[in-house]
């Protein structure tokens, strides 16, 4: 019987279902779905096609499936309009459902597709790495990136469940796994303070007993701030807080070229840089940024740049980032480990300072 997690949305409202295997529960649900006259497709990307062949079988049976590569460069509009296309050569009408089957880049990208499509179909995630498990399923934002930044596109699109399987985790490269430890890390820096001991104490591994609790701890956490500001409105805190480490990472990737970094490794980054602005902000001590950076580098992430970044590229990145607001730039900043807060008005000098010592030039 699978452990269950409701997201309170009203009508838009929907289960986090978590077990070792949900096989049996996503073909149930495509049957109950196909029962009712209700056409299923199914987006996945190339690496899950293959690693996950069997899975996919019995899950989705002859469903069409469209495997389209693996990587951040397919979260585009090249890559949207693949995926359009698929669901018009799938015949699904407005009573069809995408079940999304990846990581994050296939959680955002079948999102964004079943929004858009036919104004708005309904899909179902089924997460197959860490990151995505912990954070990108959950919470309904969907999107693509153009080149003048990460996630510029996109809706609000909330799924209708999420299935996660943690024995998908198996087949998953060491690196994809770390990635996805940088999410779990921005958890317990952002609100969740036992979490973040425990990574210190323990870091947290793929064969670790307590991973499944883990990630249900961190769904449980995303899910009671998307509940409480679902659409990131709230003028302080709210859904901001998720974003902690993301305006400094989400430039990394713009400047570096997507793919070059993995989301979670310049999150991994990010969140260093973060720690690094709050203790110049007089929040957080010098020894509090070492903390931070150990638990990143123990679980196999970077803390800083692998080559130099010009600064001018990635302040030019952060300006254009989806936070700015009145043309002003949002920080998360860390008022103590553990509990984190929105901060606007920053001195440009300390942004700068920051990037700096985690290895920007020019």
């Amino acid at each position: 019987m699978a452990d269950t997690l409701r997201v309170n949305l009203g009508e838009r409202s929907y289960p986090i279902r978590f077990g070792v295997d949900l096989c049996a529960d996503v073909k149930a649900a495509v049957g109950e779905l196909a029962a009712s006259g209700r056409r299923v497709a199914v987006l996945t990307d190339e690496r899950v096609a293959a690693a996950q062949a069997a899975a996919l079988r019995a899950m989705f049976g002859d469903a069409p499936v469209l495997a389209v590569e693996a990587g951040e460069g397919t979260k585009s509009l090249a890559g949207l309009g693949r995926v359009l296309d698929f669901l018009v050569e799938a015949k699904l009408d407005r009573g069809g459902v995408l079940f999304a089957v990846g990581g994050g880049v296939i959680g955002d990208l079948g999102g964004f597709a079943a929004a858009s499509y036919l104004r708005g179909i309904d899909f179902y995630q089924v997460p197959t790495t860490l990151l995505a498990m912990v954070d990108s399923s959950v919470g309904g934002k969907t999107g693509i990136n153009i080149a003048a930044g990460k996630n510029l596109v996109g809706a609000f699109h909330q799924p209708r469940g999420v299935f996660i399987s943690t024995n998908l985790l198996a087949t998953l490269p060491s690196r994809e796994f770390a990635a996805g430890m940088a999410e779990v890390i921005k958890y317990g820096l952002l609100g969740d303070p036992e979490l973040f001991a425990q990574l210190e104490k323990t870091p947290l591994t793929v064969a670790s007993p307590e991973l499944a609790a883990v990630i249900r701890r961190c769904c449980a956490l995303k899910a009671r701030i998307v509940e409480a500001d679902e659409r990131e409105t709230a003028k302080e805190g709210g859904r901001a807080l998720l974003n902690l480490g993301h305006t400094f990472g989400h430039a990394i990737e713009n400047a570096a070229g997507y793919g070059e970094y993995l989301h979670g490794e310049a999150i991994a980054i990010g969140l260093s840089a973060a720690a690094r602005l709050s203790q110049k902000l007089g929040f957080v001590t010098a020894g509090d940024v070492a903390r931070v950076e150990r638990v990143v580098a123990t679980h196999a992430l970077p803390g800083r740049l692998r080559a130099p970044l010009a600064y001018t590229e990635l302040h030019a990145a952060m300006t254009r980032d989806k936070k700015v607001r009145a043309g002003g730039l949002r920080f998360v900043v860390l008022n103590k480990l553990g509990e984190a807060a929105t901060q606007g008005d920053v001195p440009p000098a300390l942004v700068e300072a920051s990037f700096r010592e985690v290895g920007a030039g020019g």
